[in-house]
C-alpha cells in the first residue's frame, strides 16, 4: 500500500474531528467568549497571564504535551502488533478521546477558575478522592520529570550536536518573551528574530558539535534538573511560553518536512500490517491502547490543559483550536512516526536490526532520516534527533511546573520554590542511575488511568450541571477498562517473575483508581435518585 493512501484517509477524519465532532462538544461545554477567562480575572502575574496570542498559547500547548511518546510508543507498537492496528487506534482514538478528553479538561478548568482537574475532583467527588487523586498524580509526575530528565540527558551524551541548539534556545526564548510582552513591537518582528537564530544554531551546531570534555550523563541530569528548576518558578511569560512557543515551529517544520517528503518520495509500506506472532505475550488488547499512549489519549494531557493552559487562555473562543486541535495534530505527528518505519525501511527485517541495536528513537531517526533524505539530504536524522529533543525540554519543564501546582494544592504550601524543591529532589534521584527504569513499565499504563480517571471527572462535573455527559463517560469508561485490564496483566507478569516492587506499585495503582470510580459511581446514583 502507497504510504499517501493513508496519509489521505487520516487527514478526511481528522478534519471531520475537529470541525464537526468538536463543534458538537463546544456547545455541549458552553463555550462563551464574552465571558472573562481566568487568566483575566486570575491574574496573578506569575501563572495566571493571558496569551499575547492564541497561536503563542497553542505553540505553547502543543509543545508541552507533545513529549517523546507519541513518537516513541507508535514505533513500539508497529514492531509488535504492526502497523494497522496501531493506526486504527492513533487516528480514532485521537478524534473520539484523546480530543474529546484534552478539550474538555481545558474548558472544564476554564469555567472553575483555572483550577486543575485534580482540584476539580474534590468539588464534584469528594475531598478525601482528591486527596487520592492528588497523590496518584503527583507520583506520575515526579516519574515523568526524571525519565524525561534522563532521556535527555542521554541525547546530549549520545549526539553533542544536540546541546547546542537545545540549550541555546533558553536565552533566545527569553529574549522573544520581553519583544512580546514588555515592546510595543508586532508579534511577527520578535518571531523571526528567534527563529533566525534558532536556525543560525541548528546551522552551528552541525558544523561545531558542543566538546565538554565528555560530561557524564549525571552531571547532566543535575543540570537538566536546576533548568527545570526555575523554569517551573519564573513568570509563565518569561520563559516557558516564548521558549515553548519557539519550539513549536521546530516541531511544526519537523512535521511539515516529514510529509513532505513522503509527498516526493510517495514509498510504499513495507511493514507487515500485521503481526500475529507476538499476541500470546503482548495481547493486542488492552496492551497496544496503553502501549501507544500519548499518540491517541494521554492522562498527562489533562494536567497540561487544566494546569497551565487554562491559566493562559485570553478567550474561551480559542478552546477547541488549542485543546482538540492540539491532540488533532498530536495524532498527526503519531501517523507521521508510524509511517516513517513503517515505510522508511525496505523491510521488517531493516526496521528490527536498527530497532534491536538503537531502539524506537533511533528508529524513528532513521526512518525519518530516509523518508526526508530528497530534502534534507544526510543531515535528516539528525534534524530527526533534534526534534525529539524539543518535545522532551518542553515537556520536562511543563511538567515540573505542574508538579508544583499539584504539590501547593496537596499541602497547603505557596512558596513556589519550597514546593518545587520537594519534587525536584525525588526525581533527580529516580534519574541518576536510570533507577527509574524498575518502575516505569507500571506507569506506562497509568498514565492512560489518568485520562480514564480525568473523563470521570469531568463527566462528574457535566453531571452535577446538567448537562449531556456520554461523550466523556463512555470514553472514560472504556479507558478505565482497558487500563486495569493492562495493570492485571502487568501484575500477573510480575506476580510470575516474583518482582515484588513492580507488583506492590500496581496494586497500589489499581486500588487508587477503583477508589475514584467508587466515588464516581456514588455521585452518578445520587444524581439518578434525585432525577
Amino acid at each position: 500500500m502507497n504510504s499517501l493512501i493513508i496519509v489521505g484517509v487520516a487527514g478526511i477524519l481528522f478534519g471531520w474531528g475537529f470541525f464537526v465532532y468538536a463543534r458538537y462538544i463546544e456547545k455541549i461545554l458552553e463555550v462563551n467568549p464574552k465571558e472573562k477567562p481566568p487568566a483575566v480575572t486570575e491574574y496573578d502575574g506569575v501563572d495566571f497571564i493571558p496569551a499575547k496570542n492564541w497561536l503563542v498559547l497553542f505553540g505553547h500547548h502543543f509543545s508541552s504535551i507533545a513529549g517523546a511518546a507519541p513518537i516513541v510508543g507508535p514505533v513500539i507498537a508497529v514492531s509488535i502488533w504492526g502497523w494497522f492496528p496501531s493506526l486504527i487506534w492513533i487516528v480514532l482514538g485521537s478524534i473520539l478521546i484523546g480530543g474529546v478528553h484534552d478539550f474538555s479538561s481545558l474548558m472544564v478548568s476554564v469555567k472553575n477558575k483555572g483550577r486543575s482537574i485534580v482540584d476539580i475532583a474534590k468539588g464534584v467527588l469528594s475531598y478525601r478522592a482528591k486527596i487520592v487523586f492528588s497523590i496518584f498524580i503527583l507520583l506520575a509526575l515526579i516519574l515523568v520529570i526524571a525519565v524525561f530528565a534522563y532521556l535527555c540527558a542521554k541525547t546530549f551524551v549520545t549526539d553533542t550536536r544536540v546541546i547546542l541548539p537545545s540549550l541555546g534556545l533558553i536565552p533566545i526564548a527569553m529574549v522573544v518573551g520581553f519583544l512580546l510582552y514588555k515592546t510595543k513591537l508586532h508579534q511577527s518582528i520578535p518571531t523571526l528574530i528567534g527563529l533566525a537564530s534558532l536556525l543560525l544554531l541548528l546551522f552551528l551546531s552541525n558544523l561545531f558539535p558542543v566538546n565538554l570534555g565528555k560530561m557524564s550523563l549525571e552531571r547532566w541530569v543535575i543540570i537538566l534538573v536546576v533548568y527545570a528548576f526555575f523554569a517551573s518558578c519564573l513568570p509563565v511569560n518569561i520563559l516557558l511560553q516564548p521558549r515553548d512557543y519557539l519550539s513549536a515551529y521546530l516541531l511544526f517544520f519537523g512535521i511539515g518536512i516529514g510529509y513532505l517528503g513522503l509527498i516526493i518520495s510517495h514509498p510504499h509500506i513495507n511493514l507487515p500490517p500485521v503481526i500475529t506472532s507476538q499476541y500470546q505475550f503482548n495481547p493486542l488488547w488492552p496492551m497496544l491502547f496503553v502501549t501507544i499512549a500519548c499518540g491517541a489519549v494521554s492522562g498527562f494531557h489533562s494536567l497540561i490543559a487544566s494546569g497551565t493552559t487554562s491559566k493562559q487562555l485570553s478567550n474561551q473562543k480559542y478552546g477547541r483550536r488549542i485543546g482538540y486541535g492540539g491532540m488533532v495534530f498530536e495524532g498527526i505527528l503519531a501517523v507521521l512516526a508510524l509511517l516513517c518505519v513503517a515505510s522508511g525501511f525496505k523491510n521488517y527485517a531493516a526496521f528490527k536490526a536498527i530497532f534491536k541495536s538503537a531502539g524506537p528513537i533511533g528508529s524513528f531517526s532513521k526512518g525519518f532520516g530516509n523518508i526526508t533524505s530528497p530534502l534534507l539530504g544526510n543531515v535528516g536524522a539528525l534534524v530527526g534527533v533534534i526534534i525529539l529533543n524539543a518535545f522532551i525540554l518542553t515537556t520536562l519543564d511543563t511538567a515540573t511546573r505542574i508538579a508544583r501546582y499539584i504539590a501547593e494544592e496537596l499541602t497547603g504550601i505557596k512558596n513556589r520554590w519550597v514546593s518545587t524543591f520537594m519534587v525536584i529532589i525525588p526525581a533527580t534521584y529516580l534519574a541518576l542511575g536510570g533507577r527509574w527504569k524498575l518502575i516505569w513499565p507500571t506507569f506506562g499504563a497509568s498514565n492512560q488511568l489518568v485520562a480514564a480517571l480525568a473523563l470521570l471527572v469531568i463527566t462528574s462535573w457535566l453531571l452535577s450541571k446538567g448537562k449531556s455527559f456520554l461523550f466523556t463517560f463512555l470514553p472514560g469508561l472504556f479507558m478505565l477498562t482497558t487500563t486495569t485490564f493492562a495493570l492485571l496483566f502487568q501484575i500477573f507478569k510480575y506476580w510470575k517473575g516474583k518482582q515484588i516492587l513492580l507488583l506492590s506499585i500496581s496494586l497500589i495503582i489499581l486500588v487508587l483508581s477503583l477508589y475514584i470510580l467508587f466515588e464516581m459511581v456514588n455521585l452518578l446514583r445520587k444524581k439518578t435518585r434525585t432525577t
